[in-house]
């Protein structure tokens, strides 16, 4: 493993912060400079992080532009990052969809230097999570995700924020202090066996532990991330945070921060926990598709197109689960594959939403009808991205899925063959969506005021549609360069397993 001192990561995650600082030098009544402050440092995060993306060995698995500085030595605290091929495409997707989110949220004109510094500080937090490789690090860039969240749904949301961001925040809380707890526990169980104090994740990764303390472990890291996914019968702030979130709070929230749920279980939870992991396979599979068809369901039952579509993130995460359960290369592949379609799909149906929703100040579906002979580039958008989300071969969502269920079959064939039919649901309430919101007749006069996209509107969603269609025709360089870390992490497990097993046996 190579090591640096101070180097591309650390930048990645000092361009936003410093952003966020600048912000504070311009007076507030100067909404345009803000913006373009903050348009240019998300710019410039995403350019730096394609260097990142040149810069990585696809044919390593390990970890790789590795930087390391001592925080509080005493404790064996450090400040640690680093990339594989498993955070790789996260952080581009982060970096990605940040000037997107900044473009789209040029309708904010109350207190916008507040709103464009917690946008900024909340894609420092995201990026750190994605690059901590120390613990305590991680649990500080965590939390850190959290607060500039809770105030963009609290102070920019809709009508019911208060509640929404406290829910968020509650539940969200809740998880993470357990993981903290786990944490302390798991580091210094660490120092009693290897005679050395550190909070380092690629060191405790050695760490053999009693079956008995691994479950409890596994718990409390498994609630936290499945709060986050989130994972059916955790789910329920999820829907209230979507509606009452602005619309680039909707965007960040379903195309990054839930990533942090599944992420959480691959990087943490599964390997530091690997025997506990893979016994609990069966009973999270069952839940994941649980939680398949049941946000498909009652997602079908929702009048508000917004509530439509945070639900269906209920369902399509229940995929990712199933994937990343499965334990072979083709689930925890399509998993990982599947989490940057939703990240783009939704983001992208939130986008679409939010637009429509600031010309008609309404989301419910009754109200609109014959949309496409009033605003056709709009609709063509999203019939591109309905079907994109639903799975349509030649479009992004169609391979993740594939895999998914390519790999779980392996692993689960009844539970996969119920999954099925989640993607079934999923073309139903999709489409039945989109046949009532677009074609028919224009019969609302209010609809027949209503202007098609602008410049700005076009400029921000060209490359996800883009990237939508570039991902279902041509997913190889992404799977090849999560190929090897997506084994490393397998095989990793697998060992640790048979090494507790092996153990136990000579017991």
């Amino acid at each position: 493993m190579s090591t640096l001192t101070f180097g591309p990561l650390t930048w990645l995650l000092l361009l936003p912060v410093v952003g966020a600082a600048l912000l504070l030098f311009i007076p507030r009544d100067r909404k345009g400079a803000l913006y373009a402050l903050s348009l240019l440092f998300t710019l410039a995060a995403f350019s730096w992080s394609l260097r990142i993306f040149a810069l990585f060995d696809e044919a390593q698995g390990r970890m790789q532009l590795v930087e390391r500085l001592p925080w509080m030595p005493a404790y064996g605290i450090e400040y640690a990052v680093g990339i594989d091929g498993i955070s790789l495409f996260l952080v581009l997707l982060t970096t990605f969809l940040m000037p997107v989110a900044v473009l789209a949220s040029w309708p904010v004109r109350e207190r916008v230097k507040e709103y464009l510094f917690f946008m900024l500080v909340l894609e420092t937090g995201m990026l750190g999570a994605f690059l901590a490789l120390d613990l305590f690090l991680f649990y500080v860039f965590w939390e850190v995700m959290l607060v500039p969240m809770y105030f963009l749904i609290g102070i920019w949301g809709g009508p019911r924020r208060i509640y929404a961001a406290l829910k968020f925040v509650i539940y969200t809380m809740a998880g993470s202090l357990l993981m903290l707890v786990a944490i302390i526990y798991l580091v210094m169980r660490h120092a009693h066996l290897a005679q050395t104090l550190t909070f380092s994740l690629l060191e405790i990764y050695e760490l053999r532990l009693p079956y008995d303390e691994q479950l409890w472990l596994f718990l409390a890291f498994a609630l936290s991330f499945a709060i986050k996914v989130p994972m059916f019968p955790f789910h329920t702030w999820l829907p209230d945070a979507h509606v009452e979130a602005p619309t680039a709070g909707s965007v960040i929230l379903a195309a990054v921060l839930l990533k942090m749920g599944t992420y959480g279980f691959l990087r943490f939870a599964m390997p530091l926990f690997p025997e506990v992991a893979l016994a609990a396979a069966p009973f999270v599979i069952a839940m994941a598709v649980i939680g398949i068809v049941y946000g498909a369901a009652v997602a079908m039952m929702q009048a508000d197109i917004k509530k439509l579509v945070a639900y269906s993130s209920v369902s399509h995460l229940g995929f990712v689960m199933l994937g990343l359960f499965a334990f072979n290369t083709q689930g925890v592949q399509g998993s990982l594959y599947q989490m940057l379609n939703h990240g783009l799909s939704t983001g992208a149906l939130f986008l679409l939403v939010g637009m429509i929703y600031d010309r008609r100040h309404s989301r419910l579906i009754e109200d609109f009808g014959g949309l496409w002979a009033q605003v056709p580039v709009f609709s063509a958008l999203l019939m591109v991205v309905t079907l994109s989300s639903i799975g349509l071969p030649g479009l992004n969502g169609f391979v993740g899925e594939f895999l998914i269920l390519l790999g779980a079959f392996g692993a689960a064939p009844g539970w996969t063959a119920v999954a099925a039919t989640g993607m079934i649901l999923s073309a139903v309430y999709m489409l039945w969506m989109f046949r009532r919101v677009i074609f028919g007749p224009l019969a609302n006069p209010e609809n027949r005021k209503l202007a098609d996209l602008n410049a700005r509107e076009l400029v921000l969603m060209a490359p996800i549609l883009v990237l939508i269609v570039f991902m279902g025709v041509y997913p190889d360089p992404f799977l090849r360069r999560m190929g090897p870390s997506v084994q490393l992490t397998l095989d990793r497990i697998a060992a640790a397993a048979r090494a507790q097993h092996g153990g136990a046996a000579a017991q």
